[in-house]
Parts: structure tokens; C-alpha cells; sequence
């Protein structure tokens, strides 16, 4: 009995350090993870702070955090494509004529706004089925296809505004007021926070269960539940600090939620697994018998969907579609917020997280420097590097982890 007491606490100080083990394994592997990305925040947070003490106030990250959803939503796309290695560069205007053709069926049209929503939705699913084919059919290699419809659809989204060149939302419409004005009470903001920390206890006490049965080693309950609570408070500071000025936005939680259902799919289905063997090596994951091609498919569908969703998003915001919708630096902070948060350019490598990560990176850039009143000619130079640094850290860690795996 004494020696199943000494063998539980013996588990229990491993599990303990066990995720700290695992990612200083990964990490030597040269697998780094979050790990650059989430340094790269804290320094990126710690000298906008020392240069404006307003940067971390309740009130600039609530509007950090507004203003991070609807491209964040576009990166989430990016992150499914970039992972089978491929690539989209039309995701900005998708995201334009998306926000175009709501619009124009919501105020010139006078359909219910459902109704619009659906329809710019379908129509980004459409695009992306569109793109499958003819990667599939004839061999066209995304970049060539995306950059066609990066032209085609910019001219389209022109063509659909007409000679007015904007359109207005209502202010008072229910979709205005999500993007805008609604946000979470504070005593459902605490309850998504005990949700999330049981939901990460529970979801990790299956996978370790499941590995023991497999005869694996896995994490104890101790360390699950210092995991857990953790997260907690975590969560529950960040719930409570929001909460002095306006708390969180709704928009921002939909795009939380988005996060959490693709960190779902690509970690724990078949498809995820499909989609990450295909990255990885595309005709060894042909050989185990996947069907290359519908993950192809899926994933376009995906990255053009979320670019539909992310425009319809930034409509709402700006409370009005015009020209220059998804226009300027919207493709290229999508891409950038993908790669920032650490889903490798060669495929087979990144998270859902990566997406949410990148784009708070990237808007953490943007609000610091304009809160320092200097100009946006600053602001691309400063993204510029700090993505040429991510792609270097990716490039150094698969070099490490090639040479780590042949030793």
C-alpha cells in the first residue's frame, strides 16, 4: 500500500513537469510552437508600454481585441491552406466582395440580413470549390490560381458597388450592433472562463486516459488540474480587466469560438489528421489511402468561407461596404498573422491558435505605434520584419528538426 502511495506521488511529480518536459523536448526537436510568438507578444506588449502607458489600459485593448476578429478571421483561413503547403492570396478581395454583396442584398435589395449573410457566405464556398477544381483538374498551382481571383474578384466587388462606390449599414441594425456596440456581460464572460477550464480539463483527461489504454505515457490529474486552473485565472484577469471599461465583444468571442471549433477539427478528427499528412508528405499520405484531393477541396472551401465571414465582419465594423473593402493591407496581415503565429510556409505545421496569436501581434504593431503618432509607413516596415523573422525562425527549426531526426 506504502509503495502504491510512493509510486502515485512518483506520477504525479512526473505529470507535474511532464508538459514543461514536452515542450523543452519539442523545443530541442526543433519544434518550437507558440513559444517565438508568444515571446515576440510579451516583448512587443513591455516597450509600447514603456513608450505609451496608455497601450495596455482597459480601453485600447478592448479595441485591440475588436479590431484583431474580422482579419483574424481571414488568417484562420490561411492557416488551413498553409498547412497542405499551398497558399491564397485572393483572401482580401473575397472578403471585399463579401462585404459587397451584403450590402448590396441587405440595404439596396431589403432582404432580411440573414438572408445576406447566407448568401455572401455560400458565395465565399463557392470560390473555394471553385479553386479545388481547378487545382485538382488541371494542375494550376495556387498562387497562380488565388492571384487571378485576387484580380478577378476585385474587379467584381467595383462592378457590384456600382458608380456609388459605398454603401451604408444601418446603425441599428442587429449586425452593426454585434461589430459594434454588444458585448458579453460580465457574469457570462466568467462562466465562458469556468467552461474553458473545465472543457480543457476534461478534454485532457480523455486524451490521457485514452493514451494509457494505448500502454503511453500521459499526464496526471494533478497536472491537468494545475493546467486547468491555470487557464482560469488566466482568463478570469483577463474577463475582470476588459471588464473595467466596456469587457469583451462579442465579435471577438465568435471569433474565439471559430478558433476553438478548427483546433477541434484539425486536432482531434480524421480530416485534421488528413489535412496534416497531406502537408507533411502528399504522396505518402496518397499511399495510406487519403483522398488528397477532397482534402485539397476542403481546405480551399475553408480559407475562401472564413475570408466571406472575416469580410461580412469588417463590413459591420466600418458599418458600411465600399471600395476599398478587403482592400490594402488586409491580404497580406492575414497571410502575415498565419505565418507570425507560427504555421510553417512548407505545410504539415501550425494551429488554429496560430491565427489568433498572429493577428493580436499584428494589431498589438498597428494600435502601439498609432497611439505613438507615428505613420503607418512605419507600422509595414515593422510588420515586414517581424514576419521575416517568423519565417526565419520556421525555416531554422525545420532545418533543425530535419537534422534532429536524421541524427
Amino acid at each position: 500500500m506504502a509503495t502504491d502511495r510512493q509510486d502515485e506521488r512518483l506520477q504525479s511529480r512526473e505529470g507535474l513537469r511532464g508538459a514543461l518536459t514536452d515542450v523543452l523536448d519539442r523545443a530541442r526537436g526543433g519544434d518550437l510552437g507558440v513559444i517565438p510568438v508568444v515571446v515576440g507578444l510579451i516583448v512587443i506588449w513591455s516597450v509600447f508600454q514603456i513608450l505609451n502607458p496608455i497601450f495596455l489600459s482597459s480601453a485600447n485593448l478592448v479595441n485591440l481585441t475588436l479590431e484583431s476578429a474580422a482579419v483574424g478571421v481571414i488568417a484562420l483561413g490561411i492557416v488551413c491552406v498553409l498547412l497542405v503547403g499551398q497558399i491564397d492570396l485572393s483572401v482580401g478581395s473575397v472578403s471585399g466582395l463579401s462585404g459587397a454583396v451584403l450590402a448590396v442584398l441587405f440595404v439596396g435589395q431589403g432582404l432580411p440580413v440573414w438572408l445576406a449573410i447566407a448568401a455572401s457566405v455560400l458565395m465565399g464556398a463557392v470560390i473555394g470549390w471553385i479553386y479545388g477544381q481547378l487545382f485538382n483538374r488541371f494542375g494550376v498551382p495556387s498562387f497562380v490560381i488565388t492571384l487571378a481571383g485576387l484580380l478577378a474578384f476585385l474587379g467584381l466587388q467595383l462592378y457590384v458597388l456600382g458608380t456609388k462606390g459605398s454603401i451604408n449599414l444601418p446603425f441599428d441594425s442587429g449586425l452593426v450592433n454585434f461589430a459594434q456596440l454588444d458585448f458579453v456581460p460580465a457574469w457570462l464572460s466568467y462562466t465562458f472562463a469556468v467552461i474553458a477550464a473545465v472543457w480543457l480539463f476534461a478534454s485532457g483527461y480523455l486524451h490521457a486516459q485514452a493514451r494509457r489504454k494505448a500502454g503511453l505515457s500521459a499526464r496526471s490529474v494533478s497536472a491537468l488540474a494545475v493546467r486547468s486552473v491555470a487557464l482560469l485565472v488566466v482568463l478570469a484577469f483577463v474577463v475582470w480587466y476588459l471588464g473595467q471599461t466596456r469587457g469583451v465583444g462579442w465579435m471577438f468571442v465568435f471569433f474565439v469560438v471559430l478558433v476553438l471549433i478548427m483546433h477541434y477539427l484539425l486536432s482531434r478528427t480524421k480530416w485534421g489528421r488528413a489535412v496534416y499528412a497531406v502537408g507533411g508528405n502528399v504522396e505518402a499520405a496518397r499511399r495510406a489511402g487519403i483522398n488528397v484531393r477532397a482534402i485539397y477541396t476542403s481546405v480551399f472551401v475553408l480559407c475562401s468561407t472564413f475570408a466571406a465571414v472575416g469580410g461580412i465582419l469588417a463590413a459591420a465594423r466600418l458599418a458600411a461596404a465600399n471600395q476599398s473593402s478587403g482592400a490594402g493591407d488586409v491580404n497580406l496581415n492575414a497571410i502575415a498573422a498565419a505565418v507570425i503565429g507560427g504555421t510553417s510556409l512548407f505545410g504539415g505545421r501550425g494551429t488554429a491558435f496560430g491565427a489568433l496569436l498572429g493577428i493580436i501581434v499584428i494589431q498589438s504593431i498597428s494600435s502601439g505605434l498609432t497611439l505613438l503618432n507615428l505613420d503607418s509607413s512605419i507600422r509595414f516596415v515593422v510588420t515586414g520584419a517581424v514576419l521575416l523573422l517568423a519565417v526565419i525562425v520556421d525555416s531554422v527549426s525545420r532545418r533543425s528538426r530535419t537534422s534532429h531526426g536524421r541524427a
